[in-house]
């Protein structure tokens, strides 16, 4: 009896990823999120640095949509399109033209309980108005539409803007996230993360294992701290209320905590954050902090690999989380 819980998750996310069910489902949710956020779900900030523009677009219930723009030529590229309609007014809003679509994962969308197809359900409509544009993303991912699969550091061009592929599978196998180099334009590195790494948490292992994941997020990480970090979906709230109950003690944590409560209670979007703040209070980049392990009430055994016993605190970390009711 106690397998048959997970056992049952795991029938679910087959037919939802796999079938012709998750695309009924995502068509559903697209629907029922149109009438309930006319407006998206947050009120969002563009922002820009020298040449570059960056448009987060709220969309489904908690999704994020981007829409990057090389404001000298007029090209952009979109991470992420879950709703074609909302995607299609920011690029009529901003007078762009779509070169590219960026597509982390397969998903036709992506709650912390159930998957559909969010991260790659526009793709099809955007091509029948956009023909020519480009549709980039892991060829190990079924990605609708895909016309140029990447590999681990590839790098690609829209306009005068250059994106890095980072592989990161462990929400599904072929996951990957997409890092702009805004540094050309006097910024900092944006990385877009789909559902590798939300404010204050991570994505779920779908297809991957703790020590896959931890991998991931360490790829991530090495990228910088000032890295800005441009998640797939709105959860920092439950994620940092989660986050507080492993570490009571932790300024940093509670100190976000009030910030997102507030912004929240507004409908603002928290996003972005930097991989330098999430350091000090995203649980699932603290695994090798001494203060969590004990909340955990894991030790290290003996000759166990520093990176092993990481791997086993992500895994309680995460096996907390799938377990966790915000109230």
């Amino acid at each position: 009896m106690a397998l048959a819980g997970p056992l049952l998750f795991r029938l679910g996310y087959s037919l939802y990823a796999r079938t012709r069910l998750g695309f009924l489902f995502y068509k559903r949710q697209v629907k029922k999120a149109r009438e309930r956020f006319p407006h998206g779900h947050s009120v969002s900030q563009p922002l820009g640095f020298r040449g570059v523009k960056i448009v987060p677009i709220p969309v489904l219930s908690n999704n994020y949509s981007y829409l990057v723009i090389d404001t000298d030529s007029g090209r952009a590229a979109v991470v992420d399109p879950s709703d074609p309609l909302a995607v299609q007014a920011a690029i009529e809003e901003e007078g762009v033209m779509l070169e590219a679509i960026l597509c982390t994962h397969k998903h036709w969308g992506c709650t912390e309980l159930l998957t559909c197809r969010d991260h790659s359900g526009g793709n099809a409509a955007l091509l029948q108005q956009h023909g020519s544009c480009k549709v980039y993303g892991s060829a190990v991912d079924a990605i609708p539409e895909l016309t140029h699969p990447v590999g681990d550091r590839e790098k690609l061009s829209v306009g005068c803007l250059t994106f890095e592929a980072l592989a990161t599978p462990g929400h599904t196998v072929g996951h990957v996230a997409f890092v702009l180099d805004a540094g050309p334009f006097g910024g900092p590195p944006c990385l877009f993360s789909g559902d590798l790494l939300f404010l204050a948490g991570c994505g779920r292992l779908f297809e991957g294992s703790p020590e896959t994941m931890l991998a991931s997020l360490d790829a991530a990480v090495g990228l910088g701290e000032d890295t800005l970090l441009w998640p797939g979906h709105e959860y920092a709230l439950e994620c940092l209320s989660f986050a507080r109950l492993l570490e009571l003690d932790n300024p940093a944590l509670e100190q976000k905590l009030l910030w997102a409560t507030q912004q929240r209670q507004e409908k603002r979007s928290t996003c972005p954050s930097t991989l330098g703040e999430e350091r000090t209070y995203n649980p699932f980049l603290r695994t090798h902090r001494r203060e969590l392990q004990e909340a955990l009430g894991l030790q290290r055994g003996s000759g166990e690999h520093h990176d092993a016993f990481r791997a086993r605190v992500l895994r309680e970390v995460r096996r907390r989380k799938d377990l966790y009711k915000a109230t």
